[in-house]
């Protein structure tokens, strides 16, 4: 999408009575599906990870919790850092929609790395045996510890995580709340976002965890992964009605 349908959406919003169709409630499944599936594919990722890593990478659990712990402190640091940049150098829009770009597309603007990216890393290391240590013989109380390879994708994907669940979750609040110019409206939305939003997360951090400790580690990523590539094909298809 390049910057005519902004500047259409831009100046049709500011005329009374145009007959514009961008902003408004028109614009609200798009918002609020991308978040809800946004959610929960992060989420699914997040909730069992000091799990994940004890069971199939044989990491201590005191440096699991600490990995974890970094991973939600920078999940809601990068929401500070983006709402500066959003608000000093571009437009919410255009942040959240370079932040989804692929990472093949990075340029001076792609600030975000989109969650789907660090899904499918996850799904990767669970799937492909390679990509984890050996499972502790139990017998002679011995754990292989990953690799320095096993460990970068791990942490990659860690961080590609935590850069798209900060990035991109309240960055789409605030690109939500932009489309309507009525404080009621705005409240409105507001109450069905942190409804969506904490449903969502309740639905992750139990069916994805189940999932995963139940059924197979690749089956919960992998659903997560599919959760983000639908939560961004909703919010592509709705990017001709969104208003910056």
């Amino acid at each position: 999408m390049d910057d005519t349908i902004t500047n259409s959406c831009n100046i049709e919003t500011q005329m009374p009575n145009s007959g514009s169709k961008c902003g408004g409630w028109i614009t609200f499944p798009f918002i609020i599906g991308a978040m809800a599936s946004l959610t929960l594919a992060s989420g699914g990722c997040v909730a069992n990870l000091i799990v994940y890593l004890i069971q199939e990478f044989n990491i201590k659990s005191i440096t699991a919790a600490q990995i974890s712990n970094v991973l939600n402190g920078c999940s809601y640091l990068f929401p500070v850092l983006g709402a500066i940049i959003a608000d000093c150098f571009s437009i919410s829009f255009w942040y959240l929609f370079n932040g989804l770009k692929p990472l093949l597309q990075c340029n001076r603007n792609n600030l975000l790395v989109y969650t789907l990216q660090g899904t499918v890393l996850f799904t990767l290391t669970a799937a492909v045996d390679t990509l984890r240590p050996k499972p502790c013989a139990e017998e002679l109380n011995m754990c292989k510890p990953p690799s320095k390879f096993q460990y970068s994708v791990l942490y990659i994907g860690i961080a590609l995580t935590a850069i798209g669940l900060g990035g991109t979750r309240f960055t789409i609040s605030t690109m939500g709340a932009n489309q309507f110019d009525k404080p009621e409206n705005q409240g409105i939305f507001f109450n069905w976002y942190f409804f969506t939003l904490y449903t969502a997360s309740v639905v992750s951090f139990t069916g994805m965890v189940y999932i995963q400790d139940s059924v197979s580690w690749a089956l919960g990523f992998g659903l997560c992964g599919v959760a983000s590539l639908i939560g961004l094909t909703i919010f592509f298809i709705g990017i001709p009605v969104l208003s910056s």
